[in-house]
């Protein structure tokens, strides 16, 4: 064509250089990764994302959880240190 070189892309040139596989295997590998992002983007276009309410609300729930379970185990700890330093002197 005219003695102009099309020079390959940088997935083209990863899977050549860097995992050291022939050319026909570099397309091959090349070509199942652009199906899985193909298929990766249909599938994302499935998914039923949340409202930026149910977002708030699920977030607040995790951070009163949080702050509930890490005083318990403060407590707890606070609990214990002092039982083992009765016995320990």
């Amino acid at each position: 064509m005219l003695g102009v070189r099309v020079l390959p892309g940088p997935l083209f040139i990863f899977t050549r250089l860097i995992l050291g596989v022939s050319m026909d295997k570099a397309r091959l590998i090349v070509e199942k990764i652009k199906e899985f992002l193909k298929d990766a983007k249909i599938e994302l276009k499935k998914v039923s994302w949340p409202t930026p309410k149910q977002s708030l609300i699920s977030t607040s729930v995790v951070i009163v959880v949080v702050i509930i379970v890490s005083a318990f185990l403060g407590i707890v700890d606070f609990a214990l240190t002092k039982i083992i330093k009765l016995f320990l002197g």
